[in-house]
């Protein structure tokens, strides 16, 4: 079974029939930018629509897929999430997301998960301007646990300079995976570039895991990501994600199995075949206790 566990829904339910309405779109969403900052990141990715998506995850068996909240969206983004799902119930997993900061952000967990059927939940301290160790998190993941959901951090560098970088560093979430032992953690992108800290941390708590989107365009830091992971025993640990629409499960795959391409006349070892068909073929779903 293949899985992708790290999929954005795109902000688009339908295609645009022209170059003229895609445009026009973009523009409302950029004066939406312009007007609340927390609306998200301005990309030309963002111009997918649900079916584009479809489309992309036709490789794959199962696909997460999630929003992520920003201050006064979780109710629509959530909705939405749980609206694409409903219509590819056999193919999609709806995670939540949820504002930390929000005082009503447990209240909107419960309702995901009792009347969306959502799955996990997607968070990221860099982008919602908290701390991992801060009272309201500790809520937000105490009712994760509690209602059995994996729970799927960025945990990582973004080019948006909005928020520090000292709340994504991935030690953090060591403390969080101590304080509630039965919740499942995955670090996205590995934590790029902190690959070394993560592949320590995923080592030491049984269940942590990190995906590998948004890693194989930087070939020789994921390479050495990988082969840190194989020298200290994790590649098992490692799970397959495509970070779309940034990238598709397509290209992810492509870019694992050429991994080894660039070390042709090296002494460099290789990262194994069969551990690569692995981490693409992983029942994540298994790993994260999501029926």
């Amino acid at each position: 079974m293949i899985v992708d566990v790290h999929t954005h829904l795109p902000r688009y339910k339908k295609r645009a029939e022209d170059e003229a309405e895609n445009n026009r779109r973009e523009e409302e969403y950029r004066e939406a930018i312009r007007k609340n900052r927390s609306v998200g990141p301005i990309s030309d990715e963002g111009r997918t629509s649900w079916e584009d998506h479809f489309d992309a995850m036709r490789p794959v068996d199962k696909s997460i897929v999630f929003g992520i909240a920003r201050p006064g969206t979780a109710r629509n983004v959530n909705d939405e999430t749980a609206e694409y799902v409903k219509a590819h119930p056999d193919k999609m997993i709806g995670f939540l997301s949820v504002d930390p900061n929000d005082p009503l952000c447990v209240e909107e967990m419960r309702r995901c998960v009792d009347e969306l059927g959502l799955k996990g939940l997607k968070t990221g301290p860099i982008y919602q301007s908290y701390h991992p160790d801060s009272y309201k998190a500790t809520l937000v993941f105490k009712e994760a646990e509690r209602f059995g959901l994996p729970v799927l951090f960025h945990q990582a560098t973004t080019p948006d300079p909005m928020n520090l970088l000292e709340v994504a560093q991935p030690l953090l979430l060591e403390k969080v995976s101590h304080q509630f032992p039965d919740l499942k953690i995955v670090y996205a992108h590995m934590g790029h570039p902190w690959w070394r800290e993560v592949i320590m941390i995923v080592r030491r708590n049984r269940n942590v895991y990190a995906d590998i989107s948004a890693n194989f365009y930087h070939p020789w830091d994921f390479y050495n990501s990988l082969e840190l992971a194989r020298e200290w025993g994790q590649l098992d640990k490692l799970l397959f994600g495509s970070d779309f629409p940034v990238t598709t499960p397509t290209e992810t795959i492509n870019g694992l199995r050429h991994i080894n391409d660039m070390l042709e006349g090296t002494k460099i070892p290789r990262i194994p075949e069969d551990a690569i068909e692995e981490i693409i073929n992983r029942d994540s779903l298994e790993l994260l206790g999501i029926a």
